[in-house]
């Protein structure tokens, strides 16, 4: 799967967050300071070219709608990141989290028992 820049990962949650939207709407919804209506109506043809993003049109206006689940890319963003820097091991990751007290004990234990209950 391709990946995102900043950029278009900001716009990209928005469209997940509203699950169709038209342009205007698209910008409202956005952070402060809003992007300009051009800069985002641009990386949404990019959005677009890249397969993340449909559209269904309306006369002049278009309504924009995801193409990619937000799981999936969250997923393959989640295994890229452990792959280039924590040798693919999840564990590598969950230690380093661990002392650098990004995770206590207590959190690590609690999601060892509903990784237990779940399966």
């Amino acid at each position: 799967m391709k990946t995102l820049t900043k950029a278009e990962e900001d716009v990209m949650q928005v469209v997940w967050k509203l699950d169709k939207a038209f342009l205007k709407e698209i910008v409202n919804e956005m952070p402060e300071p809003k992007p300009h209506q051009n800069t985002v109506a641009t990386i949404l043809k990019i959005l677009v070219d890249k397969g993340f993003v449909g559209i269904e049109v309306f006369g002049r206006m278009h309504q924009y709608y995801p193409m990619v689940n937000k799981e999936v890319y969250s997923k393959g963003r989640v295994k890229s990141l452990v792959k280039k820097y924590y040798e693919g091991s999840f564990s590598n990751i969950v230690s380093s989290m661990v002392k650098e007290n990004n995770l206590s004990i207590e959190e690590l234990e609690l999601l060892l028992k509903q990784l237990k209950k779940g399966k």
